[in-house]
């Protein structure tokens, strides 16, 4: 008697979508299913194993360079595979969701790379998980166009030798794609977006002279680095395509990939092409990490802690050059404005910050960086242009001046910059309004002249939570406590519903946002990540 077919997928609780069989067939959904079946089992593991990783850093308030693989570090001989001549150059990236204008403008965008987010600019709707994907297929054949219903204006595509190489970062492990199930159990969103994207472009885009290249996220150890891995080995051999294709960019934006940067590229040394500097997941996961290790690691207003603070100027160091030593690009963090067309005082102010933040990020030794608006995309790349001439990059600078010490990249109080209660009421004003978009479907929300995403919002709540449990006392002589957070809180949402008008305010999810920043801020149990309690309030 033969063996029982493995069980199909389960499509739960999902309203049909135009077009979703396109990207939702028997062979994709397979695949998907045999990624969960081989590796949601270990990446269970790893999510356990971030737990004890945590209540570890509790006890000790410290952290340091893994001595179980201090033979990777010191042994000079290994490098990361060559980059492919796609991902040779990438002196500016542009960043943002998957929806079809965004598509387009940012293949046009003439930055070197689109970082195609299903990842912290993406509210993982059933809606943006598949359309996403549709407008990726649509792309690399030639079938998408869009016509703006308010304005009229229409957007196509540019020649392909004139168009972004595309970096796809699915979801973080941490989160659960609950409209795919097998067997009852949701697949890992990471697993679902990686899956299906390459399932039906893998094959594709080799035959267009590039290949299924990655940005991961949220990564925490090069055991999680392993895991992919070895995802990618699999998938490559499962669609028949050689090995070494996959190319991954990780991005080290936890406090604990900080102190394993080397054995993250060893473990991905075949697929690996590069680590980024993310700044506010990183701040957000020191305060995580380390939210009851004392007033020593209380940050101050997000705003004041820029990258030529120490310890933020050790870890963007240390990762140049760490990627240099080992053959691998540095990108450098996002420039997130958002230029006003009303304002010219204001863009003269910001461009000139934008300036002197890529200036800073060339001249240190990073191969590229990133921006959020196709404007920024000429500044970022006049400041690569005069450091790199016509370079591809600089990975020949190996900084070995650089010298970090285990204590650099956690010494927060070298800041002298204080939280202030101005800082409490932004934080509030910015956690609230990213909430109510993403609620409604949106990852990518221009606020107050910046694009901000999941990761904002999360730093946003982790200073609220810290600032509340270390008792800290503002300038103006008020304590941080819980009620000060819901009369701040009750204030802006006043304001905001003066400010749009009761029926706008009626129709959003304003209420909702505000009780959900509130909740995540103010229980003791610390909730990992936002986007989980914010998941089950998605539809």
């Amino acid at each position: 008697m033969s063996a029982p077919a493995p069980s199909p997928l389960a499509i739960v609780d999902a309203e049909p979508l135009p077009r979703q069989d396109e990207v939702l067939t028997d062979a994709a959904l397979a695949f998907v299913a045999e990624l969960h079946r081989r590796f949601t089992p270990r990446r269970d593991e790893l999510l356990a194993r971030r737990g004890e990783r945590r209540a570890e850093i509790a006890r000790t308030s410290t952290l340091d360079f893994l001595p179980e693989t201090e033979a990777v570090r010191v042994d000079d001989t290994w490098k990361v595979a060559p980059a492919p001549a796609a991902l040779d150059d990438r002196r500016v990236e542009i960043t943002g969701p998957t929806d079809r204008k965004m598509t387009i403008n940012a293949l046009n965008s003439g930055a070197k790379v689109w970082l195609a987010d299903f990842e912290d600019a993406s509210a993982p709707t059933w809606e943006n998980v598949i359309t996403g994907q549709l407008n990726l297929i649509d792309a690399y054949t030639r079938n998408i166009d869009f016509t703006d219903p308010k304005s009229g204006k229409s957007y196509a595509l540019k020649p392909a030798d004139e168009l972004a190489t595309v970096v796809t970062r699915p979801r973080g492990w941490h989160l659960n794609e609950r409209h795919l199930q097998l067997d009852g159990t949701p697949v890992p969103g990471a697993l679902v977006d990686f899956g299906l994207y390459f399932f039906h472009n893998a094959q594709r885009l080799v035959d267009l002279g590039k290949g299924p290249y990655f940005y991961l996220p949220k990564t925490e150890s090069h055991l999680e680095a392993r895991l992919w891995n070895d995802i990618f080995v699999f998938a490559q051999d499962y669609v028949g395509i050689p090995q070494g294709t996959v190319r991954a960019t990780v991005l080290i934006e936890t406090i604990t990939a900080a102190y394993e940067m080397e054995e993250i590229l060893y473990e991905l040394r075949d697929h690996a092409s590069g680590l980024n500097a993310g700044r506010w997941d990183y701040l957000f996961s020191i305060v995580k990490n380390f939210r009851d290790g004392g007033s020593k690691f209380v940050l101050p207003d997000r705003n004041l802690v820029t990258m030529t603070a120490p310890f933020m100027r050790a870890y963007t160091e240390l990762l140049v050059r760490t990627c240099h030593k080992r053959g691998a690009h540095a990108i450098g963090g996002m420039a997130a404005f958002i230029p006003s067309r009303r304002d010219a005082e204001v863009n003269k102010v910001a461009f000139e910050k934008v300036k002197a933040d890529k200036d800073r990020e060339a001249n240190d030794g990073f191969d590229g960086s990133w921006v959020a608006h196709p404007d920024l995309v000429p500044i970022a790349m006049a400041s690569f242009d005069a450091v790199l001439g016509a370079k591809p990059n600089q990975k020949d600078r190996l900084r070995e001046d650089v010298s970090v010490a285990a204590g650099d990249l956690i010494a927060i109080d070298t800041l002298d910059a204080k939280p202030s209660y101005d800082g409490l009421r932004n934080a509030v004003a910015v956690g609230i309004r990213y909430i109510e978009a993403w609620l409604r479907g949106m990852g990518a929300v221009a606020i107050f002249n910046l694009m901000e995403d999941a990761a904002t919002a999360e730093i946003s709540r982790s200073q609220i939570w810290q600032w509340i449990n270390a008792d800290v006392v503002f300038e103006n002589g008020e304590h941080a406590t819980a009620d000060l957070a819901r009369k701040v809180a009750a204030e802006e949402l006043a304001a905001i519903r003066a400010e749009i008008g009761d029926e706008a305010f009626e129709s959003g999810t304003w209420q909702q946002a505000h009780d959900l920043l509130l909740q995540v801020s103010l229980d003791q149990d610390y909730a990992d990540f936002l986007t989980l309690p914010a998941y089950e309030q998605l539809r």
